[in-house]
């Protein structure tokens, strides 16, 4: 899939150390990594934002083997569960990772350890590339498995409609265990652009420090990256090299798209808002940014070679403009479908290209797609069916940063704002709902909880 021989006097990384391997290094580190390999075998990979970690990422696809992408901190006990469920044959890990049980250490370089289990066997499809973790379950057992198509085909489609070329610079924002960060580095390495690898923070000082220093070329984040940047200001840093954002991960506040198309678009820098699911490898539609404004809170339309439509509870197609229903996607990026156990590494195509993707939404005249909220997030509320998204929404009008939670009794919403006034914004909620007041209450939280890849952890927030 990576033919890195292609840009082999390229450079393929760059590390804040200081440290640059051309694609041509890269092509002979991953030729010495996969000398230890032997096809088709189950890889947990730890990653990390660092050479190594991409190098073994490359080396296992190239090779033909099934890796679990997982966070190199994971706690130990999670890595130890999913450990005893899937059996890895190998095991790519920084130094610092303690070596799995009976494991041996055949192959050492770029400051990771390349362990084999010899005792560990289980078979895997020729289709499967790689594994994901669905979304806020890193220890659990159910992945999403990914063939070479459904990453080659993503990454193509990303690649045309951002227009990347060699030239690109992007500096990893997100994590490569999550599959928009994943695609990210996918879609630069197979037009042979510069991966700027940093493991700071995008709060931090050096992170912004070394992007610059290295004249980046575009950045990306989850909806929660931007609530921050805006929050410490962080739009002020000067970025003379930047030319794209781009935003997935969630749904970005109309308020929050305007602030930041407002900031860059005098610097020359589009903002691409986009949509999309570890189910569908990454990503599922882009809105031009010349829409931006016109079609202000839209997901836009398909990416190239995908197409959406719209399905009535009853499974039937939806033709009219601005009804509602279940947004399905259609495209080579859809994944093969999820795996609980090591036998459903074997498992063939359960998808065949058609995801059903449990969010509800409508398409505008112009053919531009709104998403209203997912299914799941939905309470009936004596007899009234509300969305907890849609009110997350109207809320903003009044607090600052605010979820909502709760079950077919009550609606709570949590709130990290401390200056509201519980009876005023229960009014506000009854005005717009028309919904009895006794079932919502409003509760204080220091800090609403997210994940690593900056989704909102609802199960975190109780609701008893």
């Amino acid at each position: 899939m990576f033919e890195l021989e292609n840009f082999k006097d390229n450079i393929a990384c760059i590390t804040p150390s200081g440290e640059q391997v051309s694609y041509g290094e890269l092509q002979a580190l991953t030729a010495r990594i996969i000398s230890n390999l032997k096809p088709y075998q189950l890889v947990f990979s730890m990653c990390s934002n660092t050479i190594g970690s991409v190098a073994g990422y490359i080396s296992f696809v190239n090779n033909d083997d099934a890796t679990l992408m997982l966070d190199s901190h994971i706690e130990r006990s999670a890595f130890d569960a999913l450990y005893q469920t899937y059996l890895p044959r190998y095991v790519w890990a920084p130094k610092e990772f303690a070596s799995p049980k009976g494991a041996e250490n055949i192959f050492c370089e770029k400051d990771y350890i390349l362990w084999e289990i010899m005792s560990n066997e289980s078979p895997v499809s020729d289709k499967l590339s790689v594994l994901l973790t669905t979304s806020g379950s890193t220890g659990s057992p159910k992945l999403v498995r990914l063939s070479k198509e459904n990453l080659m085909s993503n990454a193509l489609s990303i690649v045309e409609y951002l227009n990347i070329t060699a030239n690109e610079r992007p500096v990893t924002g997100l994590p490569m265990y999550y599959s928009f960060g994943l695609s990210i580095i996918n879609s630069h390495v197979l037009v042979g652009a510069t991966l700027l690898l940093t493991p700071s923070s995008y709060v931090e000082r050096e992170f912004w420090q070394f992007a610059n220093d290295n004249s980046f070329t575009s950045f990306s984040g989850v909806p929660y990256t931007f609530e921050i940047m805006k929050k410490l200001k962080l739009w002020k840093i000067p970025m003379p090299t930047l030319r794209t954002l781009t935003q997935a991960g969630g749904k970005l506040s109309n308020e929050l798209l305007q602030f930041f198309i407002e900031k860059y678009e005098p610097r020359g820098v589009k903002f691409f808002l986009m949509y999309g699911q570890t189910e569908a490898t990454a990503r599922m539609s882009y809105l031009d940014p010349k829409y931006s404004i016109i079609k202000l809170g839209s997901i836009g339309k398909g990416i190239p070679g995908g197409t959406f439509s719209l399905v009535d509870n009853d499974g039937k197609v939806i033709e009219d403009a601005n009804e509602v229903g279940e947004l399905v996607y259609e495209g080579a990026n859809v994944s093969l479908g999820y795996a609980e156990c090591a036998d459903d590494l074997m498992k063939d195509d359960e998808n065949h290209g058609c995801l059903h993707t449990g969010d509800l939404a409508y398409r505008d005249k112009d053919g531009f797609y709104f998403i209203i909220g997912r299914k799941k997030r939905f309470l009936k509320l004596f007899g009234n069916r509300i969305s907890l998204d849609y009110v997350e929404t109207f809320l903003k009008e009044k607090l600052k940063e605010c979820v909502c939670v709760g079950d077919d009794s009550k609606l709570i919403i949590y709130t990290t704002d401390i200056d509201y006034v519980e009876n005023d914004i229960i009014d506000f909620i009854v005005t717009r709902t028309k919904i009895v007041r006794t079932v919502f209450s409003v509760r204080h939280i220091n800090e609403i909880p997210h994940s690593e890849s900056g989704k909102i952890l609802y199960k975190k927030l109780n609701i008893d």
